[in-house]
């Protein structure tokens, strides 16, 4: 059974860092991607980030040149390093994860990602 579980939310003030982790187990496709989703309250979700297994990562426009996806692949990990933090980026933040064989550009799709987890709040104060 997959189960996929965040880490790592909290405050921040304007301008700061955070930093977001989320393990992944019982996947048992040797390809698989891994994304980050954030959704505020009356919202859909939206995708952050994402990545592939063998390490291509795509970002939203809102988040480019801020926020960096990054993984750990021999403890199945998946990271989200969240500097320059603003107002707006305050969210709850899923991670999720698909074992597809196919990764030609990591999917920012809610509808691509098969396993997802409980969330993470984040919140930045101005």
């Amino acid at each position: 059974q997959v189960q996929v579980v965040e880490s790592g939310g909290g405050s921040a003030q304007s301008g700061g860092s955070l930093r977001l982790s989320c393990a992944a187990s019982g996947l048992t496709s040797a390809n698989y991607y891994m994304g980050w989703f954030r959704q505020t309250p009356g919202n859909e979700r939206e995708g952050v980030a994402a990545i592939c297994r063998d390490g291509r990562a795509n970002y939203a426009d809102s988040v480019k040149a801020r926020f960096t996806i990054s993984q750990d692949k021999a403890k199945n990990t998946l990271y989200l390093q969240m500097n320059s933090l603003k107002p707006e980026d305050t969210a709850m933040y899923y991670c999720a994860a698909d074992p597809s064989y196919v990764c030609t550009q990591a999917p920012l799709r809610v509808g691509a990602y098969a396993y997802w987890g409980q969330g993470t709040q984040v919140t930045v104060s101005s």
